[in-house]
């Protein structure tokens, strides 16, 4: 236990050194060759930049409703594809009839990027956030389906049989089996949906959109404003670690007995 303990305390000091080493070769550079802004601003000008947003916002709109607005879409998205997704996909693996009506539908439109589409969802659903929602829906229940689909067919078959052997019935295997024992293929598929949606979210964001985390960063490229945009992406990093590690935190609290002997 001890000797765990020492490998992720020393795992933590490398990764705050990895960063450390990052952050220094940034400064090094700029202070050395020269900050070029339009190219590559000094951690300084991005501090400056972060400073006047947090103050005055961008655009005239603060950077809390930026952020509200990119999360309120990211998380109605991800939160309907989770309802949608986690049922057809464990029903898809326990029922061959709805897997073959589903996986197909879902394994066509997997493979095409989404600003393929993003054009279509424009013009059916127009230029508010709907369209936005549709097309990260979309981006996350791809994953979520496929992972409840793999989990369910990884399950033992024997627990299944001996539960219908002992006069289960098929809601009591879905529901007492199935579903515990998928659980923690569930809650990684999520992970995974999540930080997807979130990459997808500046396609979203950056069609016919005044607000946001992406669409900030795309309006800055437009004015060639490098060091929002440096903010732009860095916000959106820590934030997506942020919620990375929350979602880890609950599978830990979910899923206990995850990676246990």
């Amino acid at each position: 236990m001890k000797s765990k303990q020492k490998e992720k305390r020393a795992n933590r000091m490398l990764s705050i050194g990895t960063w450390i080493a990052i952050l220094a070769g940034w400064y090094l550079y700029t202070a050395t060759i020269g900050s070029n802004s339009f190219m590559l601003p000094s951690p300084a000008e991005v501090m400056a930049a972060f400073g006047t947003i947090i103050k005055d916002g961008y655009n005239g709109i603060s950077l809390s409703r930026h952020l509200i607005d990119s999360f309120r879409r990211l998380f109605i998205a991800v939160a309907l594809a989770a309802v949608t997704a986690v049922p057809l996909g464990l029903l898809s693996g326990y029922l061959p009839k709805i897997r073959a009506v589903v996986d197909s539908i879902v394994q066509f439109y997997r493979p095409i990027p989404p600003l393929a589409y993003y054009a279509l969802l424009i013009i059916w659903l127009g230029i508010e956030d709907e369209s936005k929602i549709s097309l990260l829906f979309l981006a996350a229940f791809a994953p979520i389906y496929i992972a409840c689909v793999s989990a369910v067919s990884g399950i033992n078959e024997d627990y299944i049989l001996s539960a219908a052997s002992l006069g289960a019935s098929q809601k009591d295997v879905f529901f007492k089996i199935i579903l515990p024992a998928s659980l923690p293929d569930i809650l990684t598929s999520l992970r995974t949906a999540l930080g997807f949606a979130y990459t997808t979210l500046v396609a979203a964001e950056m069609t016919a959109a005044t607000s946001g985390i992406g669409w900030m960063v795309i309006d800055a490229s437009r004015y060639l404003k490098s060091d929002v945009m440096f903010v732009g992406i860095i916000i959106m990093g820590l934030t997506g670690v942020l919620m990375d590690s929350g979602l880890q935190y609950i599978e830990t609290k979910v899923v206990y007995w995850k990676g246990k002997d």
